[in-house]
């Protein structure tokens, strides 16, 4: 909470180079002068270069027989040679479990399911992303080890080692069976077989980074493909957090906003990952627009981190110019708003405590649900592990997915004592007969909800409010719960005339309690009162948030502070479904007379656009200063300089 995330380089390019044994001339139209030149004006200052990919090859010279069968000359020494005389950083890539010359050469080294089969692609499978996979416990993890002390004696002092693949890979091959057995665990249990996963990754990622060590003390290493919920566990390997998140691909627009929000909690420099194509990873010829490309980047500044995007460079080593046409104008902003960007310490008044794992007790969907109505509302939030210190946060959240101990209750009633404020998701008691129920908002809870009653689409309980509660709307229940023999219309059953004895939100004392999973439902349907009752619930709580924008919910707000600076980036995107499969950003949206009210610390000298417009007019009371932005199309930031 208070440190700077910003990276020294924010500016990175993370170059794919999976090339196929049964590719002829790898790399012979690699031209330096031309790679570099083309990288220089991107405004790249850092390029994750191939040292071995997943097909198992190798890109340097070496006598190592994986080395890849049609490669002339070593590449990588080349790319690294003609990148470091422009000052850009060269990370080295190395794959980890997936490992395909291996897995041909020493099959024995395979990671074994537990009904018998092999892990990963089949004899005559042909699916992109289904690598066959090696087992770590095996000899392989000597194999690995040799091939990463290679590239540091060959490369040292080297920019970053990037492990991929490292996720906790089930095995019951002959090794990972006896190796359970030395340590007391039951390979016919899963959840002992999943434990020896989990310590053997960590006991690789340990000798990895020994490995390193040895030839350049620190050097800055990442292993991805780990959960990012994992990283405060894991944190004695880490030097830096890279989220990797393609919107176009797995991941959706939806997974970087929950998991920067925890990473930038943890304090280390952070970056965010995204990818050029317009699907996902070695999409060749997939280009995603500017715009696109451009708001992943400023969602990962505005969040106090770096970027990263990710390319594939052809096998003939040809740099393609068009990408990089694309990619340097992103990147030409990215580097007017550094200046913006370092040191600044983003600025959280809210915790949500993350429960974990996540896809446990509907985690993901409420992660979700939260993200989205709390970035809709402005507030500056994030999330962080129940183990942590909270303390300082203005605010606590408690998910639907969270299970509270009695140690975590006892840390909540100390930390309310000191006047901390809480919010209860789904509180558990009596759970309604009903599969949906409505809402009745009194008129100061409603917002800009229509005056009649709203339905609330999931299960939740039954609430009854004590004497002094707040309660932010009440429940009227349907005439009976929808089935086979008892129905009405096409949908849920009607209403009843009266409302019920039962609240579906109260605010008591420091404490808003959800009767209803709001953030599961919100995330599910999207439905607005849901976010109302989640806005009704701040206003009391948070009466005075660190900003407050009045203007399109599509618009973003982020909000931290360097000295007497505060700095904001207003971001202003719609990602919109537009195929079967996936959304995307083609242009920027515009957003007018942004009303915009931010919480200062002391006197202010000017507020000014940095992009478009210079100073601003502003009024100041009550340690808040009030200005409007009357056009925003993209990304903007905004300093109130203080005096």
């Amino acid at each position: 909470m208070s440190s700077s995330t910003f990276p020294s380089r924010a500016r990175q390019v993370h170059l794919d180079f999976h090339t196929s044994p049964f590719i002829p001339a790898v790399g012979a139209a690699f031209d330096p002068e031309e790679f570099g030149r083309v990288i220089e004006e991107a405004r790249v200052d850092s390029m994750t270069l191939f040292a071995k990919c997943h097909h198992g090859h190798l890109y340097y010279d070496t006598e190592h027989a994986a080395r890849h069968p049609s490669m002339g000359e070593g590449l990588l020494e080349k790319q690294v040679e003609v990148l470091h005389r422009r000052d850009i950083k060269c990370p080295i890539y190395i794959s980890v479990q997936c490992d395909e010359y291996a897995a041909n050469t020493h099959p024995e080294w395979r990671a074994v399911n537990p009904d018998g089969s092999l892990v990963g692609q089949k004899p005559l499978g042909n699916d992109s992303f289904n690598w066959r996979i090696l087992d770590m416990s095996s000899p392989y993890l000597e194999y690995l080890e040799a091939q990463t002390e290679e590239v540091m004696k060959k490369f040292a002092p080297v920019d970053g080692l990037f492990f991929d693949m490292c996720w906790d890979q089930v095995s019951v091959s002959k090794w990972a069976i006896a190796g359970m057995q030395r340590e007391n665990l039951d390979p016919t249990n899963p959840d002992d077989r999943a434990l020896y996963a989990n310590r053997v990754t960590q006991r690789y990622m340990e000798r990895l980074t020994a490995v390193a060590a040895k030839y350049q003390k620190d050097v800055p290493i990442w292993f991805n493909s780990r959960p990012i919920s994992d990283a405060s566990k894991e944190r004695r390997f880490l030097r830096h957090i890279e989220i990797e998140a393609l919107p176009s691909g797995q991941w959706g627009y939806s997974y970087f906003p929950v998991w920067v929000r925890y990473a930038k909690a943890l304090g280390l420099p952070m970056i965010g990952m995204t990818g050029r194509f317009h699907k996902s990873w070695a999409d060749f010829g997939g280009l995603r627009t500017t715009a696109s490309l451009m708001y992943d980047c400023v969602q990962a500044l505005a969040h106090g981190g770096g970027c990263s995007v990710g390319d594939q460079l052809h096998p003939s080593g040809a740099i393609d110019r068009g990408v990089y046409d694309v990619i340097g104008q992103v990147y030409r902003h990215v580097e007017k708003c550094e200046p913006w960007c370092r040191d600044v310490v983003a600025t959280s008044e809210i915790a949500v405590l993350l429960s974990t794992p996540v896809s446990e007790r509907n985690g993901n969907q409420c992660f979700d649900g939260i993200t989205k109505a709390l970035s809709q509302l402005r507030y500056q939030f994030v999330f962080v592990d129940p183990e942590a210190d909270w303390s300082s946060y203005a605010v606590v959240i408690l998910p639907e997915s969270l299970i509270v101990t009695q140690e975590l209750e006892k840390r909540l009633s100390a930390y309310k004592a000191a006047g901390g404020k809480v919010i209860r998701d789904c509180t558990p008691g009596e759970e309604s007969p009903f599969s949906a129920v409505y809402l009745r908002f009194d008129t100061d809870k409603r917002g800009s909800l229509a005056d009649t009653l709203h339905v609330f689409y999931e299960r939740g309980n039954r609430l009854v409010p004590q004497e002094g509660d707040d309660v932010l709307a009440r429940i009227v229940e349907p005439y009976f719960e929808r089935g086979w023999e008892k129905f009405s219309s096409h949908a849920q059953t009607p209403n009843v005339p009266e409302t019920s004895p039962y609240a579906a939100a109260v605010v008591r004392g420091n404490e808003a309690i959800f009767a209803l999973p709001v953030f599961r439902a919100y995330a599910l349907h999207g439905n607005l009162p849901c976010r109302q009752l989640v806005a009704a619930a701040l206003e009391r709580l948070l009466p005075a948030p660190a900003v407050r924008v009045k203007g399109p919910s599509y618009v973003e707000a982020t909000v931290g502070t360097r000295g007497k600076e505060t700095i904001l980036h207003f971001l202003s995107y719609i990602p919109q479904k537009r195929a079967a499969t996936q959304e995307m950003v083609e242009d920027a949206a515009a957003a007018r007379n942004l009303e915009v009210d931010v919480k200062v610390d002391g006197p202010v000298a000017s507020v000014r656009r940095i992009f478009d417009g210079g100073d601003i007019s502003f009024t100041e009371e009550n340690g808040r200063v009030r200005f409007t932005l009357d056009w925003l199309e993209g990304h903007e930031v905004v300093v109130i300089c203080g005096r």
